[in-house]
């Protein structure tokens, strides 16, 4: 008993002044340069967290460096703080034996007053602690999976793909729906592959463009047909496109077409249409020549009734160096821009003749403006300040004696195409007209016209004609299996 009582008294500050070994430790971390560190750090982060949470709730900041700094760089350094504390007072007990400090075993006596303050408090900086780090986390993992994080953080690189994405039909739509989905397995994959990306941003050793398409893409069954379901009727649709030319202005050519989208027909029950190729009793494989996937060499198709085929193109082949890899055909190999669209210099200004903002008086403008938007610039900036001019000296040249009468239209029109072009090249990065080829349908990469005949891209990747299986039947290309004239 008497034992025990000497025990308590070494162990904790008794009636005659001594200090306890926990009194040793913490008392002797204020005196330790890395308690005092971890200390400071910690209360210095956990600080500038609860006020960097507070100005984004309250919208006092729009900086998302500001953001990364309170969600990202603050907490790690909380964290850092919180380890250097018990470092500290673990590498000041071992330095006891150079004062002649007895190691008494570290224990906690509730019967001690001074033990259960101590206990209280460290309880209640841990739930504080835990609480902001939990709350910080919490609003760290939305921001990192924001689409302005996505576009506005890595602005050099991702400008280009979140500028199209705003004005998209999928705008609403966050990035990571697309480009992760659900799951634990696909964000873990994420988030390290966004560590590499993030050193080839700071290395500059990013690809410029951005390579299309995206790597290791989540396949589009897992997040595409999370909205949209290709089993679903949905029939034909009509498609109405209105096209000037550079000798008629003002009234557009308008073409319609009836498109057979297709699906499961409720009335025959089988797939038909455009979207056979992704119904669930279909699977449709093929194995690409270059890494874009416009030059196909082999189609392999899986028909509901259990028969199979392969089709070749003769004179294909895979390019030296590259294994075969046959890939599963789903949505992203039609709709492979489906938010990132970019428009061609052709779609701006017949939309500006539309919408009038192009003048369609004036003689030759449509011709001139094509010229001037296609211009090679090294910048936006060189860009931003020779459209319009160049615009005006092509219809000086072009009406010497009507320039003064159209001037304000032509300033008007330098305006619109700086504008348009602002909002789909970036010559800095390499993403000038024509870099983002779109696969529907069969439209030409030339600015916007439409070929029969051109098959790196589109339909006609494999609908040329030219795949031919062991029979010598071919992919067809007829047109009427896609479209037809809608019927009034």
């Amino acid at each position: 008993m008497a034992g025990n009582e000497s025990e308590q008294k070494g162990a904790s500050a008794g009636d005659n002044g001594e200090r306890s070994a926990w009194s040793f430790i913490i008392r002797g971390m204020w005196r330790s340069p890395l308690g005092l560190m971890g200390v400071t750090l910690t209360t210095v982060s956990i600080t500038l967290m609860v006020v960097g949470l507070a100005f984004d709730i309250m919208g006092l900041i729009q900086n998302p460096y500001a953001n990364i700094f309170t969600y990202m760089i603050l907490p790690g350094g909380m964290l850092t703080g919180l380890a250097l504390i018990p470092i500290a007072g673990f590498l000041r007990r071992r330095q006891w034996h150079q004062f002649g400090i007895p190691r008494a075993h570290l224990h906690i006596n509730l019967s001690d007053h001074r033990h259960r303050k101590f206990l209280i408090v460290f309880i209640v900086l841990t739930v504080i602690n835990v609480s902001v780090l939990g709350l910080i986390g919490y609003e760290g993992y939305h921001f990192t999976d924001s689409p302005y994080f996505c576009g506005v953080v890595c602005h050099q690189v991702m400008a280009p793909e979140y500028t199209v994405y705003q004005r998209s039909a999928h705008a609403k739509v966050a990035c990571v729906e697309c480009h992760i989905g659900s799951g634990a397995q696909w964000f873990v994959r994420a988030k390290l592959s966004g560590l590499r990306q993030v050193a080839a941003v700071m290395t500059d050793s990013y690809s410029k463009p951005i390579p299309a398409p995206v790597e290791h893409l989540r396949p589009a069954r897992d997040t595409c047909e999370t909205c949209h379901w290709p089993d679903k009727f949905h029939g034909k649709k009509v498609k109405t496109m209105k096209h000037f030319t550079n000798d008629n202005q003002t009234t557009p050519q308008v073409t319609e077409i009836a498109l057979h989208i297709g699906g499961r027909n409720p009335e025959s029950g089988v797939f038909e249409g455009i979207h056979w190729h992704v119904s669930k009793d279909v699977q449709v494989e093929y194995l690409a020549s270059d890494n874009r996937r416009t030059q196909i060499s082999k189609v392999r198709v899986k028909r509901p009734d259990g028969t199979k085929d392969e089709f070749v193109k003769k004179g294909e082949a895979k390019a030296a160096g590259e294994a075969p890899e046959w890939r599963t055909m789903d949505c992203i190999d039609c709709h492979n821009r489906p938010t990132h669209v970019y428009d061609m210099p052709e779609d701006i200004v017949d939309f500006g003749f539309l919408s009038k903002k192009l003048n369609g008086a004036i003689p030759g403008l449509r011709e001139d403006s094509l010229t001037a938007i296609t211009g090679k610039f090294a910048t936006r900036d060189e860009a931003k300040a020779k459209i319009g001019a160049a615009l005006i000296d092509l219809q000086t040249k072009r009406n010497p004696g009507e320039i003064g009468k159209y001037r304000q239209d032509l300033t008007n029109a330098g305006l619109y195409l700086v504008e348009g072009y602002l909002a789909n090249c970036w010559p800095e990065t390499l993403v000038e007209w024509g870099t983002y080829q779109v696969h529907l349908g069969h439209r030409s990469p030339d600015y916007g016209g439409y070929s029969l005949s051109d098959p790196t891209f589109g339909c006609f990747r494999c609908h040329d004609e030219e795949h031919v299986n062991s029979s010598g039947k071919a992919i067809p290309q007829n047109c009427d299996l896609c479209h037809d004239e809608p019927k009034m």
